[in-house]
């Protein structure tokens, strides 16, 4: 059973930081990638920023140079910085990670339980 545990978020003004955690526990034999989704209301879900095992990252042309991801592979956490935060920026955060519970299991991917951030004057 693998478990995906969110923290941070919260309530931020206009051009503050906020850092997001996430941390995989349970039976893990690896993870490939981890990272976050948002969601605003009445907005398609948009994938915010990846990170894999070997440290390469993504991130959406919208949070490029202000949102940066990183990991501890050791401990099975991710965490997401973000700074100069805007309005825009607003929305339920939600981790994922790709993970096998096995060497010879099929890959799965496990969601933390959400964490709203909202930027806000």
């Amino acid at each position: 059973q693998v478990q995906l545990v969110e923290s941070g978020g919260g309530l931020v003004q206009p051009g503050g930081s906020l850092g997001l955690s996430c941390v995989a526990s349970g039976s893990i034999f690896g993870i490939s990638v981890m990272g976050w989704y948002r969601q605003a209301p009445g907005k398609q879900r948009e994938r915010v920023a990846v990170i894999t095992n070997d440290g390469s990252t993504d991130y959406a042309d919208s949070v490029k140079g202000r949102f940066t991801i990183s990991r501890d592979n050791a401990n099975n956490t991710a965490y997401l910085q973000m700074n100069n935060l805007k309005p825009e920026d607003t929305a339920v955060y939600s981790c994922f990670a790709n993970i096998r519970t096995s060497w010879r299991g099929n890959q799965y991917t496990y969601w933390g339980q959400g964490t709203q951030v909202t930027v806000s004057s």
